[in-house]
This record gives C-alpha cells, structure tokens and sequence, in this order.
C-alpha cells in the first residue's frame, strides 16, 4: 500500500529533503589549498592576540585540532623517518606520530606567544612537484622584514593538507628534520627519536 502524505506536510518535506541535499553539498565538498592555509593563519590570529593572558599549555591545546585539521602529521613523520618506517614495530610507529604531533603543536605554540600587529598575507598558489601545490604567504611585521612562509600541500582523498614548511620560500622544515632524525635512527633506534621528541615537546609546553 502506498504512503499517503497529508497535503499540509508536503512543503515542511519539501525543505527538510531541500536542507538535506545543501548539507551534504557543502560536508562533500574539499577546502581547496588556500582555505586550508587562510584558516590555519587566522586560528594562528587568535591565538597570538590572547596569547598575553593565556599559558603556552593552553595555546597547546588551541592549537592541537587545527594544526591536526591542517597539517598530515603521520605523513610527515613517515616521510622523515624514510625507509626505517616499514622495518618499525607498531608500536613504536604509535609513539613516534603521538611525539611528534606533541613536539610539531609545541613548537607552535610556544613560537606564537604574542601579537604585535601582525598580519598574515597569501601571496599565489602554485603547482608543486608531485602534483603538490605550493601556498606562497609572508607574515607582515611592523617596522620589520616580512617573514616568508611557502607551505607545501599535498592532497589526501579529497582533503588537501600541509606536508611542509619552506622559510624564507626555501629552507624546508622538513629536509632539517629529516637530517637530524635519520641520525638519532641511525644510531639509536625509533624509540630514541621518539624520546627524543617529547623531551624536545615537554621544554616547548612547560618551559
């Protein structure tokens, strides 16, 4: 037997299935890379201009799910411990991601620890090697250099995310880091560079 609406309901059906298919528009659809870098700035914003009245630890935990939301720390970490990953237990994978999410949100959070009038600006965006796309920016300083920032984007299923940082639009944060923990590897193991980064993040979050 078929279903029989009454003739009152069929315009409030009418805007729920209406509100139903604009939801799941905007849910599916990607922010492209400049979103993705505008919004991790402007969080950035927020946090330097309260940063005065609130603990590093507290800018930690602020920080934590947009630097999560923006940046892929997983691929970053594999990448920089290189073929070594595949040859690391679990858990000890586990360990390493877990310090370095807290040494990489330390990191900023400690750095951004004021604001003196300073605004962030993106520049253009470019196609990258590898199909990445390069996000150029600079952070304008009163009465100071400009401070350039290229982010490195690579997209993951339809989510494009931050793989690296190039300062001064070419030293990589990454290249720096993979020198420094290829060496701890190297002579030391995966549980000693993920020692290594949470005595790094604890000096960071607890100074």
């Amino acid at each position: 037997m078929p279903l029989t609406i009454p003739r009152f309901a069929r315009p409030f059906l009418c805007l729920l299935l209406f509100l139903t298919i604009t939801n799941l528009g905007v849910s599916s659809q990607a922010a492209e890379p400049r979103q993705v870098v505008e919004s991790f700035h402007a969080a950035l914003l927020v946090v330097m201009k309260t940063a005065e009245k609130n603990s590093v630890e507290q800018r930690y935990k602020e920080l934590e799910p947009v630097i999560a939301d923006a940046f892929n720390l997983d691929f970053m970490i594999r990448i920089a411990v290189g073929s070594r990953w595949k040859k690391t237990s679990n858990p000890e994978k586990t360990a390493l991601v877990q310090a370095f999410k807290r040494m990489s949100v330390g990191t900023y959070a400690a750095r951004f620890n004021g604001y003196s009038g300073e605004s962030f600006k993106t520049l253009n965006v470019s196609d990258g090697p590898r199909k990445t796309k390069l996000v150029k920016t600079h952070i304008a300083r009163a009465e100071n250099t400009p401070v350039k920032l290229t982010y490195v984007m690579r997209q993951f299923g339809h989510d494009w995310q931050i793989i690296d940082v190039l300062l001064d639009g070419s030293i990589s944060e990454m290249a720096v880091r993979v020198s420094e923990y290829r060496n701890i590897l190297r002579n030391q193991g995966a549980g000693a560079l993920a020692t290594a980064l949470n005595k790094i993040a604890d000096r960071l979050i607890s100074p």
